[in-house]
């Protein structure tokens, strides 16, 4: 029997894609979210994800998860459909409020990270402390390892995620809006976590964001989603007037104030039904 890792770097080679797809469509309903996406992420690529509410870039993430099928089209992630809980993905949620009296630990949280697919008691093995104290040291969060998560600010909580996601030595990030109600520091900070992990250990990076600033000399290339259509490419061939212009049907202007990036006139879209899981089952991701 071939070992996991080697069999998976065999499979797909080490500079081959690892998350390729071939006109893909996915929709809800009668509603086309996008459709005809080609698309390869490569190891150590920073794909940024951009788009207005509704243009399906969350449930691009859930696809890639395997939480979510296509509507048409092929998906593999490192050579496979992709199928739910793999330890060789990590995930990046949003973020969403907890309680202040939540016991749960950022320890703790870090260690779902690693056997949380596990029923039963877990085992306290030496290995599994020491994994996720190297995670906790390895994104800053070791100074608040046994705090509770609901006491920690926004920007500590994302760092203790981001320790969860990479505890398992992942070779794809996927980060789901993971700087929404962060300041500039903060945002910077996780920015900067995941660059690093990227270019250490060639992780492939799918960075979902409304903003494209914080990590705009962060991306390789980006995907931008809206109407049913889709550009990909640099920062430089897809954030233009031109571009987003044809892209929406519409005049769009894309001003450039030194390092910064405004979209202006971009219409304004439908709330993703992956943010609303109270939704039908024909109309929800």
């Amino acid at each position: 029997m071939r070992h996991p890792a080697r069999a998976l770097t065999e499979d797909c080679g080490a500079g081959a894609a690892v998350i390729s797809l071939r006109d893909a469509a996915l929709s809800y309903g009668e509603r086309v979210v996008w459709s005809g996406l080609d698309l390869d992420v490569r190891p150590g690529e920073f794909l940024a994800v951009l788009g207005p509410n509704g243009s399906g870039k969350t449930s691009l993430v859930r696809a890639l998860l395997g939480q979510r099928q296509l509507s048409a089209g092929t998906l593999t992630v490192l050579g496979r459909t992709p199928r739910k809980g793999s330890r060789h993905i990590g995930y990046i949620p949003q973020q969403t409020a907890l309680p202040v009296h939540a016991t749960l630990r950022a320890r703790d949280l870090v260690r779902l990270g690693i056997d949380g697919h596990v029923f039963g008691p877990r085992p306290r093995t030496r290995t599994v402390r020491s994994r996720v104290n190297e995670a906790l040291q390895s994104v800053g969060a070791a100074p608040y390892a046994d705090v509770p998560v609901g006491l920690l600010s926004g920007g500590e909580r994302q760092r203790v995620r981001i320790g969860q996601a990479l505890a398992t030595d992942p070779r794809i990030l996927l980060c789901d809006e993971p700087l929404l109600s962060l300041d500039p520091h903060h945002q910077r900070a996780v920015t900067e976590l995941v660059d690093a992990r990227r270019r250490s250990h060639g992780t492939a990076v799918v960075f979902v964001t409304h903003e494209i600033n914080p990590v705009l000399g962060l991306a390789d290339r980006v995907l931008y989603l809206a109407r049913g259509g889709h550009r990909v490419g640099t920062p430089g061939e897809v954030l233009t007037s031109a571009a987003l212009s044809q892209l929406y049907g519409t005049q769009v202007d894309v001003v450039r104030v030194r390092d910064r990036i405004m979209v202006v006139g971009a219409p304004d879209e439908v709330v993703d039904p992956a943010h609303h899981p109270e939704l039908p089952d024909g109309a929800r991701s």
